[in-house]
């Protein structure tokens, strides 16, 4: 077992030299990782949440450690447990018995330690009742139209995945009710590599968007002006006028997140200032792989470019990565049986 440690450890670090680190770096990774084994004192697939937290609070109240050499330690432990996890989870639990955890999770993780910022969103009750107090006031809002467009953009975000910036570009003609069996969202203004222009993608009215769509173009979005039959027109318009087209202006960044603050301010207070449009992003793709979504469809629904960013974007209960393992293996093992 401790050789197999030991290679665990090596593998990780010929890793690193592979990605171009230089061996100062490698160095200072390898005395992290080998300085939380000694403190840990069992095996590192072991390795959970609050043994993570003693070693953090170990490194400030025993040791004195600055803030941002525990912020690094921490990046470096979360960046091997992650290539644990990708590389070496199957090997792991097939010699162990053991799946290995992240250690540094939402709630440990340092906010300035270089790793990408985690957004935990609001649980799917939450959720519900947010959208659903919302969408029952709004026929007595005091001005129906707006309020009825931001309900309608933030269900975009909870329901697609959309980005707002994506929400505010899509026209009239975007919405493609012929296309597929709940019809399709063409995304034109997708968040593309850098230097490569906006990135296109066809996103399925999947999660009841496609009545969402149907009431909005059908009840809602005439009452703005008359120009709803120009394909050009923006599908959320402003209240204000275009002064070259004499139509619909387009809806703003600001006016849609100010609508949700609002909202969550009366209906979701204990979420107030937290509750961002990219939050509920990152709720439709947590919703929607707890919910048995494969996790490269997610990846294709909220446009990335590598599996790697959405699986940041998922936050579910502990458990689900060991149930989801459990039955994988249960499925290979019905099939090498059936053999």
């Amino acid at each position: 077992m401790e050789d197999f440690e030991q290679e665990l450890v090596d593998q990780f670090a010929l890793a690193q030299i592979g990605a171009g680190a230089t061996d100062g770096y490698v160095g200072t990774e390898r005395s992290v990782i080998f300085d939380f084994v000694r403190f840990l004192g069992r095996p590192i697939w072991t390795t959970e949440a609050a043994d993570a937290d003693r070693f953090l609070v170990h490194l400030r109240r025993d040791r004195g450690q600055a803030r941002s050499t525990r912020e690094s330690k921490a990046g470096t432990l979360a960046r091997f447990f992650d290539f644990l996890i990708n590389r070496y989870q199957g090997d792991i639990h097939a010699l162990t018995g053991y799946v290995v955890v992240q250690p540094i999770d939402d709630f440990n993780r340092p906010a300035s330690s270089g790793m990408s910022v985690v957004r935990v969103p609001p649980s799917q009750e939450e959720v519900d009742m947010l959208f659903t107090s919302w969408r029952v006031a709004l026929p007595t809002a005091r001005k129906y139209l707006p309020a009825a467009r931001d309900y309608v953009a933030a269900s975009l975000w909870r329901r697609a995945g959309l980005r707002i910036s994506e929400s505010v570009m899509l026209d009239m003609r975007d919405w493609r009710r012929d296309l597929g069996e709940h019809g399709k969202l063409h995304v034109r203004f997708g968040k593309g590599s850098r230097g490569r222009g906006p990135k296109q993608r066809l996103v399925p009215a999947i999660n009841s968007v496609d009545a969402l769509l149907d009431w909005w173009v059908s009840d809602v979005r005439h009452q703005f002006g008359d120009d709803w039959s120009d394909p050009d027109a923006p599908l959320l318009p402003s209240e204000r006028r275009d002064r070259h087209t004499g139509g619909c202006a387009r809806v703003g960044d600001d006016a849609l997140r100010s609508g949700l603050k609002k909202a969550v301010a009366v209906w979701l207070p204990t979420w107030e200032g937290r509750l961002t449009p990219h939050g509920l992003r990152h709720f439709c793709a947590s919703s929607l792989y707890s919910r048995g979504m494969d996790l490269k469809a997610v990846q294709e629904l909220l446009g990335h470019e590598w599996l790697s960013t959405t699986t940041r974007y998922i936050h579910v209960h502990a458990d689900h990565i060991e149930h989801a393992w459990a039955s994988a293996n249960d499925r290979v093992s019905a099939r090498l049986m059936g053999e």
